[in-house]
């Protein structure tokens, strides 16, 4: 199965994936500098953004496994799509958004229940699927956090 050079840039969430150290927090760095751009943290682009990078993340993520194997970490577009969901609806704070980034980051490497079970999925869908739940445990223990500083 062969990965065009947009699915490639893409996938790779804009070859980020292809850092040789730490692609993973590189990819959702990426993510975040797009959340950085004025106007992006609106809700309604965050999942334009989110639902868009899912559903295109599933088949360029069945052809990385493909070619790389078991969730490559060359693949970060669901690292990217973690973050975005991370993210939703957090004040644009500095410390909040450090603080969301890390608990994102932890939650992806430890993969708490069931995204451990997600991640066993094939092909694209466990690559995606085990981030978007790590994302929705981030996004909620930031609110929390968040809602009782504030």
């Amino acid at each position: 199965m062969k990965i065009n050079a947009i699915e490639r840039f893409i996938g790779s969430g804009f070859f980020t994936g292809y850092i040789p150290i730490a692609p993973g927090t590189f990819g959702s760095l990426a993510a975040l500098s797009i959340y950085l751009i004025p106007g992006m943290e609106n809700p309604t682009i965050l999942l334009v953004l989110i639902s868009l990078f899912s559903v295109v993340g599933i088949p360029i993520g069945t052809k990385f496994e493909t070619l790389y194997g078991k969730d490559p970490k060359q693949c970060t577009i669901d690292e990217m799509v973690g973050m975005w969901i991370t993210l939703l609806f957090i004040p644009k704070k500095i410390w909040f958004i450090i603080l969301a980034f890390i608990i994102w980051r932890i939650l992806d490497i430890v993969k708490p229940f069931p995204a451990n079970i997600a991640e066993k999925l094939k092909g694209g869908l466990g690559i995606m699927l085990d981030d978007i739940i790590a994302g929705i445990y981030a996004l909620s223990i930031s609110h929390i956090i968040i809602s009782i500083i504030i």
